[in-house]
């Protein structure tokens, strides 16, 4: 690629010196709760699991969540295997021979496979009733309210995706979604407790949590639509403000913009009407301009506890844990497009990383990791300052700038880090962009 006559001085520290920088700002604290990164989970107990959960690589899937959300708040140890979605690639031989369909999820149980993420909520429940139980017995009138309650989650879910993914009747649409969200609201005004049955926490609770989740990105995202902090819908409010109060699920929620950008490949698409515009702007970029706004319950993206020094650290513990293939993935913005595109806009799986340019980025990386630890004002106030110079000299701006965007495009949540932590790496990537932009 044609490269302009203007550098960066790469006075950057090492990798070991950012790694025993790090290691005096840290440790990260212990996080209760799912991590999206973990291959195993035993919560203590002894021996070998007896349940292995295949969940999607990207944690995109909503109903990979409810699996994986199940098991976390029962506490039942589990292996997992990651099966990338078909929008994000070919799926591996050996899960296509195991589920010819290669839908996800599917669990093994004492080795036999289940698939269909109802099914496999029964089964667990049914199996593991010794492991905090999140449904009322059969004969319970609860028990009739969780099964009816199941049935209007994908009543919502009917009526979300004809106005997501529809131009058509955006007006009447928006009322039927209206209405059958409606009938979520006063079923949540019923029960003494923010949940969704009279008894606390339960299955249906995890059973709506993922496409509530994704309903409040999406709906403000391509229909300008803001379900948070908004009057209508007040007991809802409350369902996510004590949902988000659950290690568990925090865990495995993710953010507006991972959402936004995963659904269509899912969906075959989204539709945008003309409120959402200032919102696609924001959640694509506005969002990660310093100074960063604090997350507050009237944030649009509200529901995130921050705390901003720990939150850079998470970010830069997580590019030094694999700094290697972060670089090469980032190259991929300055090398060659893949010969076998996919459906996800995000994903380019068989996409040529530009090597070349690794020792260029590799600086620009570490100015980045140096300033989640430090501070960009205490950066660029001491002797390692990003600075440009001239004359074709240092380190080369324009593969930079294309892998820098490439990498911010690409952090997701919860697969990569947290979103308090991602939007510190967003922000300071558009701060390494901004600075080199000026060149």
């Amino acid at each position: 690629m044609a490269t302009r006559k203007v550098g960066f001085v790469d006075r950057a520290p090492s990798w070991e010196v950012l790694k025993r920088l790090a290691d005096k700002v840290g440790p990260l604290p212990k996080r209760n709760g799912a991590d999206a990164r973990a291959l195993e989970r035993r919560f203590g107990q002894q021996g070998t699991p007896r349940v292995k959960l295949y969940r999607d690589h990207a944690a995109w899937c909503p109903y990979c969540q409810k699996v994986w959300l199940q098991l976390e708040e029962k506490k039942v140890p589990y292996h997992v295997e990651k099966i990338n979605m078909r929008c994000y690639g070919d799926k591996p031989p050996s899960y296509v021979k195991k589920v010819p369909s290669g839908l996800l999820p599917a669990l093994e149980l004492d080795g036999k496979l289940y698939t269909e993420s109802a099914t496999i909520a029964m089964l667990l429940e049914e199996t593991f009733p010794e492991h905090s139980p999140l449904l009322p017995p059969q004969g319970d009138p609860e028990r009739r309210a969780a099964e009816m309650l199941m049935k209007m989650e994908r009543q919502l879910f009917g009526a979300w995706m004809q106005w997501l993914t529809s131009n058509w009747m955006d007006g009447a649409n928006r009322m039927a979604f209206e209405r059958a969200l409606g009938q979520v609201e006063k079923a949540l005004g019923m029960t003494p407790g923010p949940f969704f049955l009279g008894g606390g926490f339960s299955l249906v609770d995890i059973i709506f949590a993922p496409f509530l989740e994704r309903m409040v990105a999406s709906l403000l995202y391509y229909k300008g639509y803001r379900m948070r902090n908004n009057s209508k819908w007040p007991h809802v409010e409350r369902w996510f403000k004590a949902m988000e109060e659950r290690p568990t699920y925090m865990g495995t929620k993710s953010d507006f913009y991972t959402h936004v950008h995963d659904l269509p490949p899912q969906l075959g698409g989204c539709a945008s009407n003309k409120d959402s515009k200032q919102y696609q702007e924001w959640i694509d970029g506005k969002a990660w301009e310093f100074p960063l706004q604090p997350i507050v319950d009237e944030s649009l993206e509200p529901g995130w506890p921050e705390d901003p020094r720990e939150d850079a650290l998470e970010a830069a513990t997580r590019i030094l844990e694999n700094k290697d293939a972060i670089i090469r993935f980032a190259l991929r913005g300055c090398g060659e497009p893949g010969a076998r595109p996919v459906w996800a806009e995000l994903s380019d799986p068989t996409a040529v990383s530009a090597v070349e340019y690794q020792p260029d980025f590799d600086a620009a990386l570490r100015y980045v990791v140096l300033a989640l630890l430090e501070g960009v004002d205490k950066v660029q106030s001491s002797e390692h300052a990003l600075s440009l110079v001239d004359g074709g000299e240092g380190r080369r701006v324009d593969p930079v700038l294309a892998s820098a965007r490439y990498l911010q495009l690409r952090v997701g949540v919860p697969r990569d880090m947290s979103f308090p932590a991602a939007r510190q790496l967003r922000a300071h990537l558009h701060w390494l962009m901004s600075r080199l932009q000026d060149a």
